[in-house]
């Protein structure tokens, strides 16, 4: 956790009246008083009360409209002749696409050309005729930077995201409403961070009103601009950002919103793309909704704070924690790497790469070290005539279990190599065991189906032929009812007439692929 340098004693002279400028706001004539709901699974699981801020509700789907709206209904009718422009990555183009139908102003509003789809179609829908897009960069710093030539050259009003007073006014609306919405015992709100908008909003109205509470800001361990600047105590400019969590993904924090957060911020977390998608998980879990990756920011945020003051041994101070859900403009695509990376960021999945020797028995050895754990994945392919190289993720209730399921492994004699926490196994190369092999001589290769529940693989794997070798294996859990395989069974030709007996035997529904055009070409020696 990074601490907040202490502040100049200068920084806040110009926004002394920010509380003022909030408690006026004009965000209501658009946006709502999103639900400030209770999270009872998570809650219970932490043993803290945890409730979620619920910004995904909004018309846009974002807090963003609440300041976008504010700074532009202010516009005097020259600016609003002028019309305006803006940067964004998604959700403040929702929010100025929205306001400026309203207010029937044009607008021109830049995107990174990585945007999600999603976003994009949102702002042509939300802003109809009265909104031009522009995709131009990478990042949302590259968007800002074409949005100000093309402000140079038509004079139209910057609506900034969010190193604006009236924009970080509109924000802070939703710090009143937690205050207002929780007036009991309230120890931390954890807000995601991009540029900082938000952030500085809410711990601006929360200090004024309600110094005791903590404001603990959120940011993903590849976009941690203001982080990196609140511990320099200066900005900072970043090189690169991650676009995983793409709402927050800004390269450099506005002078206000860092002036603010270095006055307010208690301090600064954080997190990596797995705990991001455990967070959508618990979020979905408790909500059945599914937030962007920078909508769950703050709540993986906040299950780092309870985790590491626990690890500490500190008491659990008194009064619940809140996680501003901030957004849930999600692309749909995205749904399965979220679903694959959240059992590895709640730790409730371990993936090893495990070396067996290629001999009879080695292969019943490591489903006996295995034991009744689920297993979630299990990839190998034929490639050495002396070992077996086999990559398995297998469900873990927690570190200490990872661990002993190593021993267990190494008690076999197993060469082991853990690959939990390795980006490259995780991302690449578990999709990459296989291709073709000069070892898989009179290889037959079987689909099978069985139904999923705890055991059902191992099961399985005990019951193949003990004088058969297996070539290849694939298996992989997604959480449906059944669970499906692919074998590579290496069958001599002259015992061929046991197959159908075997195969009967083992009573699972099964289909022989080995004449798959896909198999024979890629797969095939």
């Amino acid at each position: 956790m990074s601490a907040v340098v202490a502040p100049a004693a200068d920084d806040a002279a110009a926004v002394d009246d920010l509380l003022a400028q909030t408690r006026a706001a004009r965000v209501y004539d658009v946006a709502h008083e999103s639900a400030l709901e209770a999270a009872p699974l998570l809650s219970a699981r932490l043993g803290r009360p945890v409730l979620l801020k619920r910004e995904d509700q909004q018309p846009v789907f974002s807090f963003k409209l609440r300041g976008a709206y504010n700074r532009m209904v202010q516009l005097d009718p020259a600016q609003r002749a002028r019309g305006v422009i803006a940067a964004s990555a998604g959700n403040h183009a929702q929010g100025v696409a929205l306001a400026a139908a309203k207010l029937g102003i044009r607008a021109t509003i830049v995107m990174p050309v990585t945007a999600p789809q999603v976003k994009v179609d949102a702002v042509r829908r939300f802003g109809g005729a009265m909104v031009e897009i522009v995709l131009a960069g990478d990042s949302y710093s590259d968007a800002q930077a074409a949005a100000a030539q093309l402000q140079a050259e038509h004079g139209a009003t910057f609506v900034h995201p969010f190193d604006d007073l009236a924009v970080i006014a509109g924000q802070g609306t939703v710090a009143l409403e937690i205050l207002h919405q929780h007036p009991g015992p309230l120890h931390a709100v954890f807000v995601p961070v991009g540029g900082g908008g938000l952030l500085a909003g809410v711990a601006a109205c929360i200090k004024a009103l309600r110094p005791e509470v903590k404001v603990i800001g959120v940011q993903a361990l590849d976009a941690d601009a203001m982080t990196r600047s609140l511990e320099k105590g200066s900005r900072v400019a970043l090189d690169e950002v991650g676009l995983f969590a793409d709402g927050t993904a800004v390269k450099q924090v506005g002078a206000l919103t860092f002036a603010l957060c270095r006055q307010h911020v208690d301090a600064m977390l954080r997190v990596d793309t797995d705990a991001i998608c455990a967070a959508i998980r618990d979020i979905y879990q408790d909500t059945r909704c599914v937030p962007e990756p920078s909508g769950a920011l703050a709540l993986a945020g906040l299950k780092q704070y309870v985790a590491t003051r626990a690890h500490l041994g500190e008491q659990a101070a008194d009064g619940a924690l809140v996680a501003i859900v901030s957004g849930a403009n999600m692309n749909f695509d995205r749904l399965r790497f979220v679903a694959e990376r959240a059992e590895v960021g709640e730790q409730h999945e371990a993936v090893f790469a495990v070396t067996i020797p290629e001999e009879r028995g080695s292969f019943r050895r490591f489903c006996a070290a295995l034991g009744r754990h689920s297993i979630t994945e299990f990839n190998y392919r034929i490639g050495d005539a002396s070992s077996a190289h086999i990559f398995v993720g297998v469900q873990i209730a927690s570190r200490d279990e990872r661990e002993a399921l190593a021993a267990a492994f190494r008690a076999q004699a197993f060469d082991v190599l853990d690959l939990t926490d390795d980006e490259l196994a995780k991302l690449h190369l578990r999709h990459m065991i296989g291709g073709r092999s000069p070892l898989a001589r009179h290889e037959r290769l079987y689909r099978f189906e069985f139904p999923e529940r705890p055991g059902a693989l191992t099961h399985f794997l005990g019951q193949l032929h003990p004088d058969w070798n297996i070539s290849l294996f694939h298996y992989r859990n997604h959480g449906a009812d059944y669970g499906r395989i692919l074998v590579g069974i290496q069958v001599p030709p002259e015992e061929y007439a046991l197959l159908p007996p075997f195969l009967a035997a083992l009573g699972y529904p099964h289909w022989d692929e080995s004449d798959h055009p896909a198999y024979r070409l890629l797969l095939r020696e």
